[in-house]
């Protein structure tokens, strides 16, 4: 549970490669967390391991995640719970962009990447959500992403499961008002890593660093939806509104 300084103790990072989902748990770590349980998709991740105890966790365990398989996530949940006792926080991190033009070559992949995108987090969020109102408390960090805000022709596969992903958590959260457990969902747009690396990055693009300090101020503020950076909430709010024809001539 957070302490008096509004700090947690534990957190399960489903996605134990992702940068942002490593830089959050680590300016958590940072924060006051120390046992943290790692879910990559292969079993084993020693540099993050290390990382993070350079950054001042105690206890850093990992456990084999494969966000397509829903019928491991279960034992996943049951695992983490055994390991560091109550979960404060999930980080559902998790996720694949893909390429547009070779999913639409390949429609199997495209439907590969959607039930990792969307699919996966629907069994985890559910897990999660059990598993955080059972104790009455803890907070599951969903990784949305402005693209499902409204959907592009560049990358409508992508999109389109972040807009599903997005109105899953919002409603996970309304089901799970007053029993102490919470969602937020995150919304950056533009992050430099690994994964956009080669993109051409879009105006206001963040880092995942600066990804991980919204997310910290957010768990600490109790806020519901975080956008990173903050200013992309009034931009987006307008670009709703833009119609259709004039939509499809100013995005790619």
């Amino acid at each position: 549970m957070k302490n008096a300084l509004g700090s947690v103790a534990t957190v399960l990072l489903l996605g134990g490669r992702s940068e942002i989902g490593l830089a959050i748990t680590a300016r958590l770590v940072r924060d006051g967390a120390r046992r943290v349980v790692l879910a990559p998709r292969a079993g084993h991740a020693p540099e993050a391991v290390a990382g993070l105890k350079e950054a001042g966790a105690d206890e850093v365990h990992v456990i084999p995640f494969d966000a397509a398989e829903p019928d491991g996530h279960a034992a996943l949940f049951r695992d983490a719970r055994e390991l560091l006792g109550d979960v404060d926080v999930v980080v559902a991190a998790f996720g694949v962009l893909g390429d547009q033009a070779a999913f639409e070559r390949d429609p199997r992949a495209a439907a590969r990447s959607a039930t990792v995108n969307f699919t996966g987090h629907v069994s985890t969020g559910l897990h999660a959500a059990g598993l955080l109102r059972d104790q009455g408390h803890g907070t599951l960090v969903v990784l949305s992403s402005v693209a499902g805000v409204r959907v592009r022709r560049s990358n409508f596969v992508y999109g389109a499961a972040k807009a599903g992903l997005d109105a899953f958590a919002r409603g996970l959260a309304d089901a799970l008002a007053g029993s102490g457990a919470r969602v937020m969902v995150v919304r950056p747009g533009f992050v430099r890593t690994r994964m956009t690396e080669g993109l051409h990055p879009a105006p206001f693009a963040a880092t995942a660093e600066q990804v991980a300090d919204a997310v910290a101020e957010g768990l600490r503020l109790d806020r519901l939806t975080v956008w990173v950076p903050a200013r992309l909430k009034a931009l987006f709010a307008g670009l709703r509104l833009i119609p259709l024809p004039l939509w499809r001539r100013l995005t790619p």
